[in-house]
């Protein structure tokens, strides 16, 4: 089953590319998105979905508070959108 994370305090110049290979390192990952404003700029933030939750586990505990560019990220798994 896949499994969803969170990826907070991304560089404002990460790609979805560099962003897919980082999370790659530990297992495969079925997609790799980061949010972006209406003018195309990245909002600082994304998703990981891994195809196995090991690999999705393992993520979450060696690369949160990592550095992936100029900055500091942020790992955890996804909650649904609030209402």
């Amino acid at each position: 089953m896949a499994k969803k994370l969170f990826v907070g305090s991304l560089d404002w110049n990460t790609t979805e590319d560099e962003l897919k290979s980082f999370f790659g390192e530990l297992g495969e990952v079925e997609e790799a998105i980061i949010i972006k404003d209406f003018q195309g700029r990245s909002k600082g933030f994304g998703f990981v979905t891994y195809t196995d939750d090991a690999a999705a586990d393992k993520a979450i505990a060696e690369l949160d508070g990592k550095q992936l560019g100029k900055r500091t990220i942020v790992v955890n798994e996804a909650r649904p959108k609030e209402s």
